[in-house]
């Protein structure tokens, strides 16, 4: 009678891993077709020409409006922006560069560079020493 009981009991604990099993398929919503397209997805799903004519995008910074109703900036001469601003593009010294200088001889900026990335570096190698153990 008790292994009768037991097998009753087993076959019912397979058959509950079996319904799991079939109750947990993930599914996918089909994508519902738009009336008048002819198949290949791809073809729609690929990026649009622009609309903005050459002159549009040659005198306005598109998509630099963050504001709701704002307009794009206009792009203004040269001469109408900051100095500073065209000194950010400029290339700085690695910190192998600036050790390979004499830090006597380094103009303010660079020598405040240097510091920096000096004492980064030796926090990295404290940091990773200190992982290390």
């Amino acid at each position: 009678m008790a292994m009768s009981q037991i097998r009753l009991v087993r076959r019912s604990l397979l058959n509950t891993k079996d319904l799991i099993k079939l109750t947990n398929v993930r599914t996918f919503a089909a994508g519902g077709k738009k009336k008048g397209s002819k198949g290949g997805g791809a073809a729609t799903d690929a990026p649009k020409a622009s609309i903005l004519s050459k002159e549009v995008k040659s005198t306005t910074v598109v998509g630099a409006n963050i504001l709701k109703e704002g307009a794009d900036p206009k792009v203004m001469a040269d001469s109408e922006y900051p100095d500073w601003l065209w000194r950010l593009i400029d290339k700085r010294p690695a910190l192998s560069e600036l050790q390979r200088k004499d830090a006597k001889t380094l103009p303010y900026e660079d020598l405040k560079r240097f510091v920096k990335l000096d004492t980064r570096a030796r926090i990295k190698e404290n940091n990773s020493s200190k992982a290390k153990n």
